[in-house]
Formats: structure tokens, sequence, C-alpha cells
């Protein structure tokens, strides 16, 4: 146990530092200290699925700046994702001059990190608590139990994620991050809440996989030592907080 800490030494020191911020962040607990930390991990995000998308685009950014800045302000913002889709299909059909791909980094990631301040908007520092819990112990949980008793190969897209891994991670975070959501939802719903959050982080982490085989490259960035990049550790919460979003919505 003790090689397993020292041989990830690097991955672990980043991993709390990361911790106390968002620790920090959660207590101040302010709408505005949210939507700038969320917006600080929002345009780095935006720069590495450019990078894996293969798309050079200065406007993007400028474009995609300006969404961050209407969210604040708009009640709804996941309303705004419709709008950029209704003002890129207009562009595209009038212009006909640029490339269609890139409404891919609005779809991912912006989309979902919308949802992130979707759930703070609507459902408090709780929820995002709640959120932090599930999708954690659902890549935790994932990992050592794969390493534990891991044999079947889960998808061809991440070779070393076992179904039993998933599985485990799945269960672990339902129990644990079900006792999370008991501030804002009654157990039978927190439990439905978590275990479909849960489900969805899996998939999220699958699909950034599925990016970076797609792009030849090994992690999104390299912001942070130990981590590779935003969206190597938010790939997860990038599925989840919709879906969470959705169910809170359709369970209270």
């Amino acid at each position: 146990m003790t090689k397993f800490f020292t041989d990830h030494q690097e991955r672990w020191i980043t991993g709390i530092v990361l911790l106390a911020v968002v620790g920090f962040i959660g207590w101040i607990d302010n709408f505005f200290v949210m939507w700038a930390f969320l917006g600080l991990i929002y345009i780095f995000a935006f720069y590495e699925a450019m990078k894996l998308f293969k798309l050079v685009s200065p406007p993007a950014y400028f474009w995609a700046a300006l969404l961050w800045i209407f969210a604040y302000f708009y009640p709804n913002p996941d309303d705004l994702f419709f709008l950029v889709a209704i003002l890129f299909g207009a562009s595209l059909a009038y212009l006909h001059n640029f490339d269609k791909k890139l409404i891919f980094p609005f779809l991912y990631p912006v989309s979902g990190i919308l949802f992130f301040l979707i759930l703070y908007e609507d459902f408090g520092i709780q929820a995002m608590f709640w959120l932090l819990v599930t999708v954690a112990l659902t890549d935790i949980g994932a990992f050592f139990t794969g390493k534990a008793i891991g044999k079947t190969k889960f998808s061809d897209t991440s070779p070393n994620k076992t179904l039993e891994g998933v599985i485990g991670g799945i269960t672990v975070a339902t129990i644990f991050g079900t006792y999370a959501g008991l501030y804002i939802a009654p157990f039978w719903t927190a439990l439905v809440v978590t275990l479909v959050t849960a489900t969805a982080s899996v998939f999220g982490d699958l699909f950034e996989s599925y990016l970076k085989r797609e792009a030849g490259v090994k992690d999104s960035g390299d912001l942070l030592p130990g981590h590779g990049g935003i969206l190597d550790r938010i790939d997860g919460y990038l599925f989840g907080a919709p879906m969470m979003v959705i169910a809170l919505r359709a369970f209270l």
C-alpha cells in the first residue's frame, strides 16, 4: 500500500490541492465566486477540447467566453446551448464557409459545464457536494474493484476498464453517495439520482477516452501534474452533472 502511494505521489498531491481548492470554493458558497471558478475550468476545458477536435479558430474562444458571461446573467443557462445551436445553424446556412466541427466543443465540454452552473443555481452547494462525492466514489470504487477482481474488459475504447470495476464503482458510489443526497431529496429519490449519475459518469470518462484515442493522445493536456488536463479530471462530471440535473427535475 505504501508503494502505491509513493508511486503516485504527484497524483495524490495534485488531488489534495484540488480538493482543498474545491472545498474552499464550496465553503464561500457565493454565486459569483462559483461562476468565476467554473469559468476558469470552462476556458481551459474548451482549449483542450479544441485541441482534441483538431480545431483552430480564435473567434470560437470569443464566442465561448461571451456565452459564459451571458450565463452569469441569464436565469436558465441550459437554454443557452440551444441558442448557440440556432445561431450556429443560421450562420452555417447563410455563410457556409467555416468548419462544421466547430459545434463540437460547444457540445463537449461547454454544455456539460453549463449544467454545473445550473446544478448550483437550482439546487445549491449541497447538490454540488453530492455530485462531487458520487463521481469521485465511482472513479475510486472502479479503480480499486478493478485492481482486486477485474477480469472482463468493459469496452475496447478503454482497455484498462473492467466490467467488474465499473459495477463496483457504481455500487460504492450509490451506497455512499445516496447519503450525500439526503440533504436535498428523500432516500429513494436520492438513491435513484445517485445511481443514474454514477452510471452517466462512467460513460463521461469513456467518452473522453474515445476522444483521446481519436486524437492519438494520452492526456487532454498537462495542466494538472499526475492527472493530465482539465478534461481528464472532469470527464465524469461532464456527463454526471447533466444527468443529476435531469433526474432531480424529474423526481423532485
